[in-house]
């Protein structure tokens, strides 16, 4: 099994909690950076959306939630956010140790720095600038599991019985869900969300090795993002109707039961 350079992450973060993350190994959130806040998850169709705000810095949250380590291909609009390549699951990513979590901030520039991922027009994003349009609006991480080194092996010596048993070894492959059209109308189109390539940061990485368990991702998690008008232009979510005024039966009459504070 062939090995390839893979990133140590050098921060584990904990902020997410399971209802606002995609994901069964590894659990996946987007971050708004500019509030902090959780973009919430929306299923619809077979696949999870999120509602994107233009101009908002982004981060790609991966928890893992096994025993031991995992690594995270990660890809966005369909470009790998290590290497730049267009994204295969043969390629570099993020090792996570166990039950550790971290944010992809952006663009891997170095060891050292990354371009941050912000919410741009689809003209703007690194995907359409670089001549990659084709999958803008999608994030997508793929989970493998490591694999353990196989046991020297020693034949059995006179006196010495050998009846352990292997354990057996279940290996759940879980593919990519099934693309799918859905219509939009002309003006949606033009708005649609991508991911630019945004102002340079620091983030710190380390290089380690790991070895794949299986060619086939363990788990494939993919989040499409859009703007908030175009996820309800497609019936994605559902406008908030707006609440009523609010009145008073007795607008003439005085709530106050108690001594009011000073004035000043």
């Amino acid at each position: 099994m062939n090995r390839i350079p893979c990133l140590a992450i050098l921060l584990s973060l904990a902020t997410i909690c399971k209802g606002q993350s995609v994901g069964s190994m590894a659990g996946v959130a987007i971050i708004d950076r500019d509030t902090g806040g959780v973009l919430a998850p929306h299923y619809y169709h077979g696949s999870y959306w999120v509602a994107g705000k233009p101009g908002a810095r982004y981060a790609i949250e991966i928890r893992n939630r096994l025993g031991e380590r995992l690594l995270a291909v990660t890809s966005v609009d369909g470009v790998n956010v290590v290497s730049g390549a267009t994204a295969k699951w043969d390629q570099a990513g993020y090792v996570f140790g166990p039950s550790e979590s971290y944010q992809i901030t952006g663009w891997r520039k170095s060891d050292a720095q990354v371009a941050a991922f912000t919410f741009t027009e689809s003209s703007n994003s690194y995907a359409e600038r670089t001549g990659r349009p084709a999958n803008v609006g999608v994030i997508g991480v793929a989970v493998f599991r490591e694999r353990r080194p196989t046991p020297d092996y020693a034949p059995p010596t006179i006196g010495q019985s050998s009846n352990q048993a292997a354990a057996p070894r279940a290996d759940a492959t879980v593919g990519p869900p099934a693309r799918e059209s859905i219509g939009k109308s002309a003006a949606a189109d033009a708005l649609k969300l991508g991911t630019g390539h945004g102002e340079r940061e620091t983030s710190y990485v380390s290089r380690t090795g790991f070895e794949r368990m299986q060619a086939q991702p363990n788990e494939v998690i993919r989040i499409r993002y859009d703007s908030l008008d175009n996820l309800i232009a497609m019936g994605v979510v559902t406008r908030p109707r707006p609440l009523p005024p609010t009145t008073d039966p007795f607008p003439g009459s005085s709530d106050q039961q108690f001594v009011p504070d000073p004035p000043g």
